[in-house]
């Protein structure tokens, strides 16, 4: 059996039928997380049925055809990574995930997926990688953007759960774009210049070699991740959705400057004058299904101030023609009494 460390004390290994009790343990905390979007824990709800999912998963995987993995953080299982579909005559996989609120906000299911796709292109050959989520359930969606997936479309009413249709959001990666460089393999180690939530800064410390103040720099990072998350998450109008600018607000501080410098010149903005219109733009029918999320990043941390880098892409439909874009950011971040915030951003984008 192999385990592969994830940080933060957590640890990746393959999830058996001798786990059972524990794995029903797990489930009933994690249920009221899990139950509103998959009926994954209607399916365990004692240990008979519990030993019965992790049986068709272990013949699945005798089969070839789908895998299931823990995730242990502290020596708990929190939560989990799996194949559902695993079909290597097509080339062509799902993955999927569940998690129960201790293992939140550490980036622990993004690590561990990328485990999955790096295993599955280079050790399996596999062309492309899924991920299927109900359209209203954005932590779904979010881990997927972090992938770096591209979304595909929408399966209108395609699922039937709890006696209502739901639409499905389809999102993949190709081979061709899944980046090589620093990931997880599924042989290996988390490098410890790993860009994830949790992780130390890539170009700046390693895990537990400095401090930014009496904070653990991988804290600091985690929180930096997770304003970038709040920031691009604000404009999303998907599936129905209102986008909530007021998140720009909170994650700025008041004296925040933007900058666009996508024409000729750069266009400055506080917080209010950059949130006035594009709330309009994104509440008033001009701009629908929008998203964006970011696919890279190098993030520099020293003492109280910090700086990322980020490339990040963006989809929706503009007066109704579908449009695609990507672009850069640069972002500052300071240390305030009440956290970190950000003080300035600027970007250029296609």
């Amino acid at each position: 059996m192999f385990t592969l460390p994830l940080g933060d004390t957590a640890q990746l290994r393959p999830l058996e039928p001798r786990h059972a009790q524990e794995f029903l343990a797990h489930i009933d905390r994690a249920r009221p997380y899990v139950d509103p979007w998959i009926p994954w824990a209607t399916l365990s709800t004692d240990l008979a049925s519990a030993t019965a999912v992790l049986r068709r998963y272990a013949d699945r995987q005798a089969e070839d055809t789908a895998r299931i993995y823990g995730i242990w953080l502290d020596g708990t299982l929190v939560g989990g990574v799996m194949f559902t579909r695993f079909d290597s005559v097509s080339g062509v996989c799902e993955i999927g995930c569940w998690l129960e609120a201790a293992g939140e906000g550490r980036g622990l299911v993004t690590r561990a997926c990328r485990v999955l796709i790096d295993w599955a292109f280079t050790e399996r050959g596999m062309t492309r990688v899924e991920w299927w989520a109900a359209a209203g359930n954005t932590r779904s969606i979010e881990v997927a953007r972090r992938l770096g997936m591209t979304r595909d479309g929408v399966l209108r009413q395609h699922t039937l759960y709890r006696g209502v249709r739901r639409d499905i959001e389809v999102w993949s990666v190709l081979s061709g774009e899944w980046p090589p460089a620093d990931r997880t393999t599924a042989t290996g180690e988390v490098p410890v210049r790993e860009v994830a939530a949790g992780e130390a800064a890539a170009g700046a410390v390693s895990a537990g070699d400095a401090t930014a103040g009496d904070v653990p720099v991988p804290d600091v990072k985690a929180e930096l991740d997770r304003l970038m998350r709040a920031f691009l998450g604000a404009f999303a109008n998907t599936g129905g959705s209102r986008p909530n600018l007021d998140v720009v607000r909170e994650v700025f501080i008041p004296q925040g400057v933007i900058i666009s410098n996508v024409g000729d010149e750069p266009v400055v903005y506080d917080v209010d004058s950059f949130i006035e219109p594009r709330e309009k733009l994104l509440t008033d029918g001009t701009m629908t299904e929008f998203s964006e999320w970011e696919v890279a990043e190098r993030t520099e941390i020293f003492g109280s101030v910090a700086h990322r880098f980020s490339e990040y892409r963006k989809s929706g439909i503009l007066d109704g023609e579908p449009f695609e874009g990507e672009g850069r950011k640069t972002i500052q971040f300071v240390r305030t009494p009440v956290g970190w915030r950000m003080s300035s951003m600027a970007w250029d984008d296609v």
